[in-house]
Formats: C-alpha cells, sequence, structure tokens
C-alpha cells in the first residue's frame, strides 16, 4: 500500500497539469528495467516530478537546511525542539513521524561512528528505521529497487553499523514489536539498496548569492545538501549521453526533464555520476 501511494505521488503535478506523465516502465533487452517514453516528447518538457521514498541532510549541513525537504535554510528560519530546521509546516507535519522517534534517542554512539567514517548511507537507514516504527513506512518499501553487489569488507562494515543502530533503539526503550523488523537481515537488503540507488541532491543556485555558495561548496567537496532514493528515478538506466536528466530547484523533491526530442518508445536514460567517472566526463 505504502508504495502503491509513493508511485501515484511521484507524479502527481505532472498529471494534475497534463495528464498522466508520458512514461511507462518495462523490460529492456540487456539492462533489466528500464523508462520509456508513450508518445513524442519536446526537449525541456517535464517528464514527472518525484518525491523520496527516503532522504537525509548532509551531516555537515544538519542545521542549515531542512530536515525533511533539504530545503536550503534562508537567513532565519524555524528550529525544533531538537535543534533541527523545518522550512514550513508542511515539511514539520510531514517529519512528525519519524522525527518524534528521532527525537527521543541518544544518537550520539551511531553520529560519532559515522561521521568520524564520512559514511552517509548509514544515516538514511536509521531515518528509514524510525520512520517504520513510527508507522509512517514498511520496512519492505525499498524492496522494489535492485541492490548493489556488497563484498565480504562491506558486509563486516554493515554488522558494525547495524549493531550500533539496533543497541541505541534498543536503548531507547522501544517495544520490541515495533522493533522487530529491525534485522541484520534488513539492515544489509536496505543498504544494497540505497547504495547503488541514492542521488546526491545538489540543487540549482537560485540567487547570485546561492551560485557563490555552490561554487565554494563544490570546491570543499560539500555541494550535496543530502542524499535520496526514489522510486521512478531509480528505474531510469544510465547513459553518457543521456536523453533526460533529473533536476533539485529548491528541494529533495526531483524533476525529470527531457535534454532533446525524444520518440515514442525510445527508452529514457539519464547519466550517474558515480557510474562514469571512471569511464568519461559528463553530469547528473
Amino acid at each position: 500500500m505504502f508504495l502503491r501511494r509513493r508511485l501515484l505521488s511521484t507524479a502527481a503535478a505532472a498529471a494534475s497539469a497534463r495528464g498522466p506523465p508520458p512514461i511507462r516502465v518495462s523490460l529492456t533487452e540487456s539492462a533489466g528495467r528500464g523508462v520509456f517514453a508513450t508518445r513524442p516528447v519536446s526537449s525541456g518538457e517535464l517528464l514527472h516530478s518525484a518525491q523520496p521514498l527516503v532522504s537525509h541532510p548532509s551531516h555537515s549541513l544538519l542545521h542549515e537546511v531542512c530536515y525533511n525537504c533539504l530545503r536550503r535554510k534562508p537567513g532565519e528560519g524555524r528550529a525544533s525542539s531538537g535543534g533541527y530546521y523545518f522550512c514550513s509546516d508542511t515539511c514539520s507535519d510531514h517529519a512528525k513521524g519519524f522525527h518524534d522517534i528521532d527525537k527521543d534517542v541518544d544518537w550520539s554512539l551511531f553520529d560519532y561512528h559515522c561521521s568520524s567514517r564520512g559514511l552517509k548511507y548509514p544515516y538514511m537507514a536509521k531515518r528509514l528505521a524510525c520512520m517504520v516504527i513510527s508507522g509512517s513506512a514498511n520496512a519492505d518499501c525499498l524492496n522494489i529497487l535492485q541492490p548493489a553487489r556488497l563484498h565480504q569488507g562491506t558486509l563486516i562494515e554493515m554488522k558494525e553499523e547495524f549493531e550500533l543502530l539496533e543497541s541505541t533503539l534498543r536503548k531507547a526503550g522501544f517495544q520490541e514489536e515495533a522493533t522487530a523488523f529491525l534485522t541484520i537481515d534488513w539492515y544489509i537488503n536496505v543498504l544494497a539498496r540505497i547504495r547503488i540507488n541514492a542521488f546526491r541532491i545538489e540543487l540549482v543556485a537560485s540567487s547570485y548569492e546561492d551560485l557563490l555558495s555552490s561554487a565554494a561548496a563544490s570546491v570543499s567537496c560539500d555541494s550535496s545538501v543530502g542524499n535520496a532514493v526514489y522510486m521512478l528515478p531509480s528505474f531510469y538506466n544510465h547513459d553518457c549521453d543521456p536523453n533526460a536528466h533529473i533536476v533539485w530547484l529548491d528541494s529533495a523533491d526531483a524533476k525529470l526533464k527531457a535534454l532533446r526530442d525524444i520518440e515514442e518508445g525510445e527508452e529514457l536514460r539519464i547519466c550517474y555520476k558515480t557510474v562514469v567517472l571512471s569511464c568519461c566526463i559528463c553530469y547528473r
């Protein structure tokens, strides 16, 4: 049920304006699932929007972006009782489920482990765990996505991360039935999908000041406001010469747009920066 609601909501804006998005998900000849155009698409046309299944701010920007949608803080903003910033009542209400769980837990050991090692994906697993405990997400909500292949060394690291997450939540005193889903298998399955499907969220600069800030952040390798996992965007296959791209204007709500005219039945592909660094230069 959760997956169905999310799948329908990813293209709500486009659907209300122009009818259903001009896309379908189908099997490709060699790359598993893919996204195809159901009609001719013009260059620059919005294919659809997408909301994250799960997201999390960059650790260095925890108090500088919205804790829910990752929108940058415009100077004076509101902070929650836990010190996190929400850009609107809508975001505060949307985050209430996982944040009510999150704010009552002592995450100091977990945070130290992740921040000292430069880890980002365990934070997303932590948030998803809080969402499941609160009832705002199903434990299997990422199962539809393709998992990454994991090496033995990675599995050992994940076991250590899981033990920290599990012990932290156990010490917080949650009832056993609320955390019954939280097993090492669940954690590994979640991380395997997050690792290969997560997008780095780099917002489009909306002002000269934002442009300077983004340029400075790029130099310091901190241009991302966070990471997010989506459903439909994760079905797009990679191409070094893509015909579509994904963009974030001011929040983690993604926009998929055509880069050129696209024929009916043509597969839509985007360029994943992390995939291409070793073979060519292109940008997500």
